[in-house]
């Protein structure tokens, strides 16, 4: 009996699969776990989430109709190569349904955000935009930079396109309206100004330079600015000046015009080329050799706020118009959307966009793409500003590819690194030790990928580095080991293994990092310990040494020297900073934090009684007993908690 024929059209899909490197096996898996999910759809809109044999995102979509939308994936032959790739990845779905398609899209940037899927367009930025925040929980509103979730009581305005601009900008704020920066504690505990009152950037209200009316009457002004109503600002201090020159008051005079020459001078460095702007965005993509860059300007009030250049990942084979919706909603995720919204060219589903920012926000929000007018000089100045920034990166990455080629040649690797890391650790004999771990690679510094170790091991003897160094690696690699076997992972994002590690020390801490990973069966990873030369690094040379015993010594000049010195230097910083911070926090603790059943209130009562925490440590149960606040149950637990052995 013969076997029967193949159709044409299976053994063509069969073929193309070849040439894409896709298996059949592995498509036909794919395929098969999203039809199964087709049966239980309905037309409800809703997002969609695929997921690979781990169960980790691979995609998050939106559909208005959902059956629809997941449907496309079965018809391979009509996908893309990337979307091909990702069916044959696919295991599972997840599926949440909204009310309406708004709702989908606003759910979507949101699950983009936490899950960071492979097969999505991404946002590289490593902080949040920042913003101006007048503080309105105090008597004397206190002005100041703000990153992050907007819980403090009080008017933001933002965001700026980066720290220095809104430094800037508070600078002259500080010139102009004499508003106090200082802390509240700070605020609570002076008896006379400080230098901000003597170089004239603070009114003093900590000391009663000024009252609250009069204070008052200053926040306004300088909401008024930030709001884009600086001409009435400008208008009430020329009257104040003129008003003071009649008065024969010269002096004061003097100070309203400092002020107003301020003023001018912040008014004319903000200006823009867009007529009849007052809060907008302004977004322009510019693409080339697979990269593309999209350039935001923030006019807020009818000023510049800045501008800022964002390179999204993930952006092959998809087009321009896609990358820059999905940049819009992902942008919005964490920023209040304006109520216009300016593009360099019309989307399709800019109507649902409207629709779901305008709903975020609470009021109406337009997106326009203008073809005339002045604003399309604005457009034109973003876009050509977006190219010149895209040109500038794939310079700078050119420049890295051939950095990072030449470490592959250096230590053997067989390929460039993808993903270095950098490992160092920093104490002060012995005390409040950490490890600290930077990650590099061709796109520079990933920042978002920075780690610190609090060394906990009691066994760990203190300033001893190599111990130090053993346990870093222990819980670094030992989470990789696990995740690896097991399918263990501590947050919804699968770790990476570097392709190089550079440890900043010698033999013997490279010694420690390389025991440590045999005793996990870890034997594939690259080690390089980069150690002081022969003069201390006087001379600005390193010795680097690899785990065959092979050492290194670059040329003074060579450019690899300078890059691995980045490397070396940024770890330093990053370390530094870290083992400062964890000592600042500890200058504020006390041991009485420690004692079971003390609250703020006992620990006050305590230490406005015996003064410091080592007194109370020292004190006889006696004197415990007879602090105010305090009772005798209390003072035997605090006695037996420092007295263990009775």
């Amino acid at each position: 009996m013969q076997p029967p024929e193949i159709p044409d059209r299976f053994n063509e899909e069969k073929a193309a699969y070849a040439l894409r490197g896709i298996g059949q096996p592995d498509i036909e898996a794919g395929v098969e776990a999203v039809r199964s999910t087709v049966k239980t759809l309905t037309l409800q809109p809703g997002v969609y989430r695929m997921c690979d044999a781990r169960g980790d995102v691979l995609y998050v979509g939106k559909a208005k109709a959902l059956k629809n939308r997941v449907t496309n994936y079965t018809q391979v032959m009509r996908l893309t190569k990337r979307l091909q790739r990702m069916v044959s990845q696919t295991r599972s779905m997840v599926i949440v349904t909204t009310t309406t398609e708004a709702e989908a899209l606003l759910l979507e940037a949101q699950l983009i955000k936490r899950y960071r899927p492979p097969y999505n367009v991404l946002l590289r930025d490593d902080k949040s935009f920042p913003f101006i925040l007048m503080r309105h929980d105090h008597d004397f509103p206190r002005i100041q930079k703000h990153r992050g979730a907007r819980k403090a009581k009080g008017r933001y305005f933002g965001p700026y396109a980066s720290g220095g601009a809104v430094n800037r900008t508070l600078n002259a704020m500080q010139k102009l309206f004499l508003l106090r920066s200082c802390t509240d504690s700070f605020f609570n505990n002076r008896s006379r100004p400080c230098l901000l009152y003597q170089i004239k950037r603070c009114s003093a209200p900590c000391v009663g330079r000024i009252d609250e009316a009069g204070y008052a009457e200053l926040v306004a002004d300088a909401e008024a600015f930030l709001s884009g109503k600086g001409s009435g600002v400008q208008s009430k201090l020329a009257q104040a000046m003129q008003d003071a020159s009649e008065a024969m008051d010269y002096e004061l005079a003097a100070v309203f015009r400092d002020r107003l020459k301020a003023l001018t001078f912040v008014q004319t460095a903000q200006a823009i080329n867009g007529q009849g702007l007052e809060d907008a965005d302004v977004f322009a993509l510019a693409a080339h050799g697979g990269a593309m860059c999209i350039q935001a300007f923030f006019i807020r009030g009818g000023q510049n706020c800045g501008s800022h250049s964002i390179f999204p990942v993930h952006t092959n084979e998809v087009e321009e118009a896609e990358v820059l919706a999905s940049f819009i909603t992902q942008f919005y995720e964490d920023v209040p959307p304006q109520p216009v919204i300016l593009l360099d060219r019309k989307l399709e589903e800019a109507g649902l966009l409207e629709e779901a920012l305008g709903s975020k926000a609470g009021r109406r929000v337009r997106i326009e793409a203008p073809q005339r007018g002045p604003k399309v000089k604005l457009i034109e100045q973003a876009r050509r500003n977006a190219q010149e920034a895209l040109e500038r990166r794939q310079a700078e990455s050119s420049s890295q590819a051939k950095l990072l080629g030449g470490l592959a040649e250096l230590f053997g690797l067989e390929e460039p690194p993808e993903r270095i890391e950098i490992y160092d650790n920093s104490h002060i004999q012995g005390a409040h030790a950490l490890g600290a771990m930077v990650v590099a690679g061709p796109e520079g510094f990933r920042k978002n990928a920075y780690r610190k170790f609090n060394i906990k091991n009691p066994d760990t003897q203190p300033g001893d580095d190599f111990a130090m160094m053993r346990e870093v690696f222990e819980r670094r690699f030992g989470a990789l080991v696990n995740e690896e076997v097991q399918g263990e992972r501590e947050d919804d994002h699968k770790s990476e293994w570097p392709d190089l590690v550079l440890i900043d020390g010698g033999k013997g801490q490279l010694s420690a990092a390389r025991k440590m990973l045999e005793e996990m069966g870890v034997d594939d990873v690259p080690l390089v310990g980069i150690a002081k030369g022969p003069h201390h690094g006087r001379d600005g040379r390193e010795v680097f040494h690899l785990l065959n015993g092979r050492e290194i010594m670059l040329p003074v000049n060579d450019p690899l020297l300078f890059y691995l010195q980045r490397l070396r230097d940024e770890v330093h910083r990053f370390a530094i900073g870290a083992h400062r911070g964890k000592r600042s926090k500890a200058i504020t603790t006390s041991s009485l934090d420690e004692v079971p059943g003390i609250g703020p209130a006992r620990k006050k009562a305590l230490l406005m009684h015996f003064g410091t925490a080592k007194t109370v440590k020292d004190a006889r149960l006696e004197d415990l007993q007879r602090t105010p606040g305090v009772s005798e149950k209390v003072a035997q637990m605090v006695y037996d908690y420092f007295h263990p052995e009775g």
